[in-house]
């Protein structure tokens, strides 16, 4: 009888030293501003994903393993995964790669020969090209896009000398929620949880419809990081219950 308790201790307790979690993590730069497209790797099992448009990341790890971030013009950063790396966020700052400006020698002075002096105080072909694509860039309409409102952002309202008060439309729907969710997490994180891509919307839907409090996110059509979490802590608790089959009395 020990023997047979000793054994299922031990198999559990292998079990939980190899089990797999899911670390979670957000890369910004030295001004935090999200980082895209960083490589992140995981040394042990050589697992790479990249980060989405906010600079969110999840990966497959365990307590002991080492994360290395790349993107080409920043520095190569590191981190050893601890406890509480599992439990929280992982925030990694990428320092921007310092880069040389090529010096600029004047090693002949005027002569007085017009032809020679021409030569030597005209500005390389390189310089001028570059100075060429630099007007032509700067004559370039900007898209308005870029000057457009960050969700979150208050924008003053133009008005031609009248105030109205009224009631504030949300700037986002369920659906805008919706879909911000699934680009933030990646399509990834649904179906490790044994969804299949035709039901992940459903799912989300099904979630938000279920208790997840979202006036404020709806009203300013922005998502924090701490939303963010407080709907994957709605996925752990939802998720066993979406996938039992409803019974009809």
């Amino acid at each position: 009888m020990k023997i047979k308790l000793l054994f299922i201790l031990f198999t559990f307790s292998f079990i939980s030293f190899h089990a797999q979690d899911y670390i979670f993590g957000k890369i910004i730069t030295e001004d935090r501003a999200e980082i895209p497209d960083v490589t992140v790797i995981n040394i042990r099992t050589d697992e790479r994903v990249i980060t989405n448009r906010d600079g969110h990341f999840m990966i497959s790890g365990r307590q002991g393993d080492e994360l290395r971030f790349i993107k080409a013009g920043y520095e190569r950063t590191a981190r050893r995964i601890t406890a509480d790396n599992i439990q929280s966020p992982v925030n990694i700052t990428l320092i921007r790669v310092a880069e040389l400006i090529q010096e600029v020698e004047i090693k002949q002075g005027l002569t007085g020969n017009l032809k020679i002096d021409s030569k030597n105080l005209n500005k390389p072909k390189k310089v001028e090209q570059l100075t060429r694509e630099i007007d032509a860039y700067m004559a370039k309409k900007s898209d308005p896009r870029i000057l457009a409102p960050r969700p979150g952002e208050f924008v003053q309202p133009v008005t031609k000398g009248v105030f109205t008060i009224g009631k504030i439309k949300d700037k986002w729907d369920d659906i805008d929620l919706m879909n911000y969710l699934i680009t933030a997490l990646g399509e990834q994180f649904f179906t490790d949880l044994k969804l299949e891509q035709s039901q992940i919307q459903h799912f989300v839907l099904y979630v938000l419809k279920s208790g997840f409090e979202r006036k404020n996110i709806l009203k300013y059509g922005y998502c924090s990081e701490a939303d963010i979490n407080r709907f994957k802590g709605a996925v752990l608790n939802k998720i066993v219950l979406y996938r039992t089959p409803q019974t009809t009395k």
